[in-house]
């Protein structure tokens, strides 16, 4: 099952960059035996000044025909570790080949854009800079893939 990461924003050098280069890394080489991956970032920035709407259009071309899309939202539902694993390896199990992970910018996710996703999902009621929550899903997609995996990583 293919991974992709559709943000907002483009990283420059710096520690955030630095995570989310490490943690991909990390997934790509647990989950490749696992089917899972690799994991596709693609970073989309409208320079138009389009608001939510112009990201949304954005964003929409960079996913994958038919990918199952998961928006990541301060409404989402909240899960734990296990449990995002769990949802990872149902839908790589059930033939999902394409997953899509939605990142908005710092103004969120146009609503349009969110109600056409198969699911939300939320890293608490916090809200969380952008550049930061793109630096833990690319850790939790790591995390998920050494819990599945059996490795020692995830320490429940």
């Amino acid at each position: 099952m293919r991974v992709h990461l559709c943000v907002v924003g483009r990283l420059r050098a710096g520690p955030e960059k630095d995570l989310v280069d490490d943690y991909l890394r990390r997934f790509d080489r647990t989950g490749r035996a696992l089917g899972l991956g690799p994991a596709r970032l693609t970073e989309v920035d409208d320079r138009k000044g389009g608001g939510m709407a112009g990201e949304a259009n954005l964003l929409r071309r960079a996913l994958p025909s038919g990918a199952w899309l998961c928006v990541l939202d301060e409404r989402g539902a909240v899960m734990s570790s296990p449990d995002f694993a769990g949802r990872l390896e149902s839908l790589r199990d059930n033939g999902t080949q394409d997953l899509a992970f939605v990142i908005g910018g710092a103004d969120g996710i146009d609503p349009a854009l969110r109600a056409d996703a198969d699911m939300a999902i939320s890293f608490g009621q916090m809200v969380w800079p952008h550049m930061l929550v793109r630096a833990m899903l690319c850790e939790q997609l790591y995390r998920a893939a050494s819990i599945l995996a059996g490795g020692p990583y995830h320490r429940a």
